[in-house]
């Protein structure tokens, strides 16, 4: 998509495809949440497809404009909230991909991507479907970032509660992609 690729520049933060692992450069502040989500392969594909689709972004409340309608490595996205002229933008590059297996527990689907110039911070963000041994569904998400520049720095309260409220958003829009096909 054309304004997906208006992200131009590269990558701009160490550590690129850290959240795989789970690490986080030296001077980055990390965020890990993790929450269950309820159990089962239908469920565990439900939302992996959903996060891979992103669905997970959309139900968070963002605008997403990607370059493909799944996240592959290399796609870029720019996603962003807020109305007209007050609509804060965020160009991201995927920097990795797990794909769920046909079957099987314990096994984990998502992906993770990093910041591009223009975003507010300098980081990566992932997001996955985990599944236990014992068919437990989670939500996972890890990020490091740390403020893009010193107008950013400045806000530093505001940036982090910001983080804190789509991170929020993010496990609501899980919870209900995990709702879907389920009496309730």
């Amino acid at each position: 998509m054309n304004e997906a690729r208006a992200a131009r520049g590269s990558l701009n933060y160490p550590g690129v495809g850290s959240t795989r692992q789970g690490t986080t450069p030296a001077g980055y502040a990390s965020v890990v949440e993790e929450v269950r989500l309820g159990s089962g392969l239908p469920l565990f594909r439900r939302v992996a497809d959903g996060i891979l689709g992103w669905e997970l972004q959309r139900r968070a409340g963002l605008r997403v404009r990607a370059e493909s309608p799944q996240a592959r490595p290399g796609v870029r996205v720019v996603s962003g909230f807020g109305v007209g002229p007050f609509r804060l933008n965020a160009p991201c590059e995927v920097v990795w991909v797990r794909e769920p297996s046909a079957d099987g527990m314990p096994q984990a689907a998502g992906f993770g991507y990093g910041t591009l110039p223009g975003h507010p911070a300098r980081g990566e963000e992932s997001f996955e479907a985990v599944i236990d041994a014992s068919g437990a569904v989670y939500l996972r998400i890890r990020a490091f970032s740390k403020p893009a520049n010193w107008f950013y720095a400045t806000g530093g309260l505001v940036t982090r509660a910001a983080q804190r409220y789509v991170t929020s958003r993010y496990i609501e829009g899980a919870r209900t992609l995990a709702a879907e096909g389920t009496s309730q």
